[in-house]
């Protein structure tokens, strides 16, 4: 086993594990030298255990809110309830095994591990991606095709298209497998996704997993904003419905978690392609601490919804303080904390007419 040549960022010696290094029946941990001070493995090993934290407690926090709340329980909340299970696969089994790993100085859990590792972590995040594009798709039908939503989005069929994006998510993922892209990287101590496995695949992977899901949300988004503010505009002052600002929240609530999920991801997929491209001129431009940098961010994404939909929306934020209460009183499973119907009423969403279309505003 010896240094890969097509990767050797400074100050690390980075060696791509086969099957019979990981397989060997020696006790140790993978012999990697990483010329690193121990701040750096502590500073990413609490980081690492934060994220894990937070992304199971808030990405259940979540599911329950849904669960128990029957304002939450609509078809564009399925998609979210979607998202949050693909940011939990990642907490529960992936992340804890680089954890391990970060803390064994290399990876000791064996080759099946780390090849189930990496194939869930790309579920994850080609579910999480997919699960963002098919919200923005629910959005704008509902705001821009209103007359026609209840028929596309009946129960029955928003269970179909859950189904559908998580049978894309397995299919996508798939390759990795046959390809050999999923390998043991010293450098960020998880089985992952290796960016120089194959140029053409990375390229592939980066358009259709990122740049091609984030044109659609985008496309969505523009047209959603747009018509509201033809709306506002074209009706006479008299008769203009009230956007509330309760209203407007809650479109701004899926469109931050796009966005935090585009920042985050963004710098791995951006240094991906690159390596794709010309990887003898783009990896030795690489410092450690850049592509170290860009992978915990892209694992941080994995906690961060739950918080934005506790700070900007007040439905969940609601439910939330409800079941910490309920835990601490042991009654989560015994209350249903949607059946106040002058709550409920109080919680209508303001519709927007136009002469040719209903423009409504639903909470997410």
């Amino acid at each position: 086993m010896g240094c890969s040549n097509t990767a050797p960022p400074p100050g690390v010696c980075t060696m791509l594990i086969n099957e019979s290094d990981l397989n060997s029946s020696a006790p140790d941990p993978i012999d990697t030298v990483l010329n690193r001070p121990p701040w750096v493995t502590t500073t990413l090993g609490c980081f690492l255990i934060f994220t894990i934290v937070v992304d199971i407690l808030g990405n259940l926090l979540v599911i329950f809110s849904v669960y128990r709340n029957k304002k939450l329980r609509n078809a564009g909340n399925i998609f979210v309830v979607s998202l949050a299970v693909a940011d939990l696969v990642v907490a529960i089994y992936p992340y804890p095994l680089v954890l391990t790993s970060i803390f064994h100085n290399g990876w000791i859990l064996g080759y099946v591990h780390c090849q189930l590792s990496g194939f869930l972590m790309g579920v994850s995040v080609i579910g999480s991606i997919f699960n963002i594009t098919g919200i923005a798709i629910n959005r704008y039908c509902y705001i821009c095709h209103s007359l026609k939503y209840d028929k596309l989005y009946s129960d029955k069929n928003s269970v179909c298209y859950v189904m559908l994006i998580w049978a894309l998510t397995v299919v996508a993922i798939v390759p990795n497998l046959f390809v050999g892209s999923l390998q043991y990287d010293p450098r960020v101590y998880s089985c992952t996704f290796e960016q120089s496995a194959s140029s053409a695949y990375t390229i592939a992977v980066v358009f259709f997993h990122f740049i091609l899901p984030i044109m659609i949300v985008t496309y969505c988004y523009l047209r959603i904003w747009i018509l509201v503010i033809q709306v506002r505009r074209r009706v006479k002052p008299d008769n203009r419905p009230k956007l509330t600002p309760h209203d407007v929240r809650n479109f701004v609530t899926m469109f931050v978690v796009f966005v935090l999920f585009a920042v985050c991801w963004a710098p791995l997929n951006l240094i991906g392609l690159a390596v794709a491209i010309k990887p003898q001129v783009v990896i030795p431009l690489i410092p450690e601490w850049l592509f170290v940098a860009s992978y915990f961010m892209a694992y941080f994404n994995s906690c961060l919804n739950a918080i934005v939909y506790g700070v900007l929306n007040q439905n969940f934020r609601r439910e939330y303080k409800r079941i910490v209460v309920s835990v601490c009183t042991a009654r989560i499973f015994f209350q249903d904390s949607s059946n106040d119907a002058g709550e409920r009423l109080k919680s209508k969403p303001s519709p927007l007419i136009t002469n040719n279309n209903q423009v409504k505003v639903d909470s997410v």
